[in-house]
C-alpha cells in the first residue's frame, strides 16, 4: 500500500529502514539516480554530510528536517532539497525537491541588480564629479560650466533611458503569457515607425530601402509592442549600420515555417555595418549584453533593447533570428504566426 501512494508522488521518494537500508524507491527516485535504488545503505548513496544528519536525526530522533543536496551528472551538479520526515515504524520518509529553477531565478535576481547597479553608478558618480567641480575649482569658470553642463545632460538622459527601458521591459514580461488577439498589419506598423524616425535617419546620412511595405501582412498582435519592437531594431541598424549607408526593410509571407509549423509573416531589417562575431549571436538577447560596451554607452545604448524584442517576440507566440557577416552587416528577422 506504501509503495503505491508513493509512487503517485510526483517528487523523487526513499523510504529509509531502521538500518539505513532503502526499502522503497519511486520511480521519481530511479529517474533522478539512473537506477533502482531499492536495497541499498542510504548513507553510502548519499554521503553528504548534512543530508545524512537529516536523514538520521529522523531515525533515531523521531526529528524532521532538511538539508541541501547536489547531485552530480553529466551536465553538472543539480541542487536539490532533501526532507527527511519520521514514520510510526520507526523508518524514514526522504523527499527531494528540485531547486534548479529557483536557484536559476535567484541568480538572475542578483545578476540583474548588480547590472542595474553598475549601469546607473556610473552616470551617478558622473554627475556627481561635475556638480562638485562645479561648485570649487571651476566657480566662475564659463566655459566649463557650459561643457560640464552639456555631459551632465548627457549622462542624466542616459539614464532616464535606462529607466525607460527597465519600465518597457517590465510590461513586456507581465504581459509575455497572453496572446495578443487583435489583428494588426505589419507593413502598416513599420510604416509608421519609419516615418517616426525620419529625423534620426536624416541625420545619420542613412536611406531606406523598402520593400513590400504597401502590401497588407496580418498578424494577431500589440501594435504598441511590435512598434516598439521594429522602433528598437531599426535604431539599433542606425545606430551600429554606419553613417552614409542603406538599412533594408522587407517583408514577406513564408508558407510554412519550420520551426512554427504554421504560415508566418517575416520582417527582415538589414543593415550594412561591421557585422557581428558569431561568438556573440546566441547572447545579443540577453539583458545587459553588449558587443562593443564602451561604443554601445557612447551610441546611447542601454543593453536592453534586444532583451526587450525577444520578450515581444516571444508574446507573440514568434521567433528571431539573428545572422551576421563581419564586414558586410547584419539581419535581425523577426517571423511572427500569419493570420489566416
Amino acid at each position: 500500500m506504501l509503495e503505491a501512494v508513493i509512487d503517485g508522488i510526483p517528487l523523487p521518494v526513499l523510504i529509509v529502514s531502521q538500518n539505513r537500508h532503502i526499502t522503497t524507491a519511486n520511480q521519481g527516485a530511479v529517474e533522478m539516480f539512473g537506477r533502482d535504488i531499492s536495497g541499498s545503505n542510504a548513507i553510502s548513496l548519499l554521503r553528504q554530510g548534512p543530508t545524512v544528519a537529516a536523514i538520521e536525526g529522523a531515525l533515531d530522533e523521531g526529528r524532521a528536517g532538511s538539508a541541501r543536496f547536489l547531485l552530480s551528472g553529466v551536465s553538472g551538479e543539480s541542487p536539490y532539497l532533501c526532507k527527511a520526515n519520521p514514520l510510526p515504524d520507526r523508518s524514514a520518509v526522504v523527499s527531494f525537491e528540485d531547486q534548479s529553477r529557483l536557484e536559476g531565478s535567484e541568480l538572475m535576481r542578483r545578476d540583474f541588480v548588480a547590472n542595474i547597479s553598475h549601469e546607473l553608478r556610473t552616470p551617478l558618480t558622473s554627475l556627481m564629479g561635475f556638480i562638485e567641480t562645479l561648485r570649487g575649482p571651476a566657480r566662475g569658470d564659463v566655459d566649463a560650466h557650459d561643457r560640464f553642463l552639456g555631459i551632465m545632460e548627457q549622462e542624466a538622459q542616459r539614464m532616464n533611458r535606462m529607466v525607460s527601458d527597465l519600465l518597457s521591459l517590465s510590461r513586456v514580461e507581465v504581459d509575455e503569457r497572453v496572446w495578443p488577439r487583435d489583428e494588426v498589419d505589419v507593413s502598416a506598423v513599420l510604416r509608421s515607425t519609419i516615418a517616426t524616425l525620419e529625423g534620426k535617419l536624416s541625420d545619420s546620412g542613412i536611406a531606406i530601402d523598402a520593400e513590400n511595405l504597401t502590401e497588407c501582412f496580418p498578424v494577431r498582435g500589440d501594435r504598441d509592442q511590435l512598434t516598439q519592437l521594429f522602433l528598437n531594431l531599426i535604431e539599433n541598424a542606425i545606430k551600429y549600420g554606419g553613417g552614409d549607408k542603406t538599412i533594408h526593410v522587407g517583408v514577406k509571407k513564408v508558407q510554412r515555417d519550420q520551426a512554427l509549423r504554421q504560415a508566418a509573416i517575416q520582417v527582415d531589417i538589414r543593415d550594412q555595418g561591421v557585422g557581428i562575431d558569431p561568438i556573440h549571436i546566441p547572447r545579443l538577447t540577453e539583458r545587459f549584453y553588449r558587443v562593443d560596451d564602451h561604443r554601445s554607452r557612447d551610441l546611447g545604448g542601454t543593453g536592453l533593447g534586444l532583451a526587450i524584442v525577444k520578450h515581444i517576440v516571444n508574446r507573440h507566440r514568434g521567433r528571431i533570428k539573428i545572422t551576421s557577416e563581419q564586414g558586410v552587416g547584419s539581419c535581425f528577422s523577426v517571423i511572427l504566426p500569419a493570420v489566416g
